[in-house]
């Protein structure tokens, strides 16, 4: 049996390395907070000490930055790496930098998977995330069992950097997603009707979506803590944006998005959870799609 390396353990990764844990694999354990207490596992001093005793590293961090210091940094992962070691990055990051890391870690001997989720912390902590990875076929099959204890859809979509890639996307049609839901509701409050009745009733329709169901219940509850944090869904867009523009693609709604994402952020909203984009929308329409007192995140 393999020993199996996690290092992040924020909203997300925590769940998931206990649920490898629960799953009887043995985990060596880092994150930058310090290890939570009754998780299981072993402690770790640093990303260096967890690479030198796995054999498959998980990483699961904010932002393109985070990966490259904890790879690449002083004690980092590349310094405990020995060949034939599987390095698996489930952070949402940038592709371009995701294929340089993989590159480099190839250099030396070890194959790199790109696995970003999506589901949010509701997956996260009932193991039903959907999985995208990057990354050569060998250890891809090699790491499956693993992915299987920490999500439900999981697909292999080609190479280094194309699971970054497929987030991305899944970044765009959330946003976008959220800014429809929130637009409908509002237009149906201001008009008079119950904005839960007209969820309900879209629900059994072709407008129906998990966003509608889950962030549509929150902006008409008022539950704006996180889940997924506006600060990190602005950060998926920003990559959206920047390799949008080296394509040479338009992407016009999801920079209104981000704009909407930016506004909330100047409301001091980087910690709200994303349905609360709803406010934005909400301040410029004077109106609320639920008048009421917002829980204390908002």
């Amino acid at each position: 049996m393999s020993t199996i390396g996690f290092i992040g353990l924020g909203i997300m990764g925590r769940p998931m390395a206990g649920h490898l844990i629960a799953g009887g694999e043995t985990v060596m354990l880092h994150s930058r907070s310090g290890v939570p207490d009754g998780l299981g596992g072993t402690a770790c001093a640093s990303p260096r000490e967890v690479a030198e005793r796995a054999d498959i590293i998980i990483t699961m961090l904010p932002d393109t930055p985070d990966v490259e210091a904890v790879l690449f940094g002083e004690h980092g992962v590349a310094g405990g790496l020995s060949p034939g070691k599987i390095v698996v990055d489930m952070s949402s990051i940038s592709p371009i930098a995701t294929k340089e890391f993989a590159g480099r870690i190839g250099e030396l001997g070890c194959d790199y998977l790109d696995a970003p989720v999506s589901g949010g912390d509701v997956g996260a902590r009932a193991a039903s995330l959907t999985i995208m990875v990057g990354g050569p076929e060998r250890a891809f099959e090699t790491v499956r069992p693993l992915f299987e204890r920490m999500g439900k859809n999981i697909t292999l979509v080609g190479g280094n950097g194309d699971g970054q890639t497929t987030k991305v996307a899944n970044q765009i049609i959330v946003a976008l997603t959220i800014e429809a839901v929130g637009e409908a509701l509002l237009f149906a409050s201001k008009a008079g009707a119950d904005p839960a009745r007209v969820r309900q009733a879209l629900m059994g329709g072709f407008a129906s979506s998990r966003v509608l169901e889950v962030h549509g219940e929150r902006m008409i509850e008022r539950r704006f803590a996180p889940g997924f944090r506006i600060a990190l869904h602005q950060k998926d867009l920003n990559l959206a944006l920047t390799s949008a523009r080296a394509l040479r693609v338009s992407l016009p709604n999801t920079a209104t998005c981000q704009e909407l994402f930016s506004a909330a952020i100047a409301a001091g909203g980087a910690a709200w959870d994303h349905s609360a984009m709803v406010r934005v929308l909400e301040r410029l329409a004077c109106h609320e799609v639920a008048p009421g007192h917002d829980d204390a995140a908002a």
